[in-house]
């Protein structure tokens, strides 16, 4: 796992990714700026609501911590925003990637747009869902000694890995095959999820998670696939 994140990291100088590297910086940050404003806006809304019922003082502390609130929870949601994203750039990654390391390799399976659309809309739905049901949970464990960051790097690695996996997988492999490669492997996988949770955390390096993810996957794929026989 470590050597396929440090292929990933080592080839974003490679002028087939350097084009795809700034297509992603721009659309993942123009994405976020769109979730940071909903977000924004839910929490305005809320403190609205709240002050119809004539809790002032709670609206003075909500209006005082609502930008860091924002903030946070922006910050939560991006491994959502970042894979949604990625789901629009995979085929060019992959194939930047195929081509450096993978010469052989024959032409991957076509995925149309309507496909890549689909990947993209569901698992941003099952990412968002499941981080907003589990917000509170994270909020409360913040004041356990850091568990709640240790529950969202968890939670959104298995998500992550899981997700980026299949992505790459499903170019080469049957749904079927590609799930049950995946499920001989999950703790792996988990693992690399997670690093990738973690990178996702961390100004300006969480911009480049998307390509980096799908590079880390596609080494990880290759392996594992040759690893136990599947062509």
């Amino acid at each position: 796992m470590i050597a396929s994140f440090a292929k990933a990291v080592g080839q974003l100088t490679d002028p087939k990714l350097a084009r795809i590297v700034l297509i992603g910086l721009a659309a993942t940050v123009i994405l976020y700026a769109v979730v940071y404003v909903v977000v924004g806006w839910g929490a305005h809304h809320l403190l609205y609501q709240i002050d119809i019922f004539g809790w002032h003082p709670l609206t003075i502390v909500g209006e005082i911590l609502g930008g860091a609130v924002v903030f946070i929870v922006s910050l939560l949601l991006f491994p959502a925003v970042a894979t949604t994203t990625l789901s629009f750039m995979l085929e060019s990654v992959c194939a930047a990637v195929e081509f450096r390391y993978y010469p052989s390799l024959g032409p991957a399976r076509e995925q149309g747009v309507m496909e890549m659309t689909w990947q993209a809309v569901r698992f941003m739905g099952v990412l968002l869902l499941i981080n907003i049901l589990v917000l509170p949970v994270y909020i409360g464990a913040l004041l356990i000694l850091g568990a709640g960051a240790a529950l969202y790097f968890v939670v959104n690695g298995y998500l992550l890995g899981r997700e980026y996996f299949e992505l790459v997988a499903m170019r080469r492999l049957s749904p079927r095959d590609a799930d049950a490669l995946r499920r001989a492997h999950g703790g792996r996988i988990w693992l690399g999820g997670i690093v990738l949770a973690i990178i996702s955390t961390v100004p300006i390096l969480n911009l480049l998670a998307p390509v980096i993810g799908t590079a880390a996957m596609l080494h990880e794929f290759e392996a594992l696939r040759r690893r136990d026989g599947l062509s």
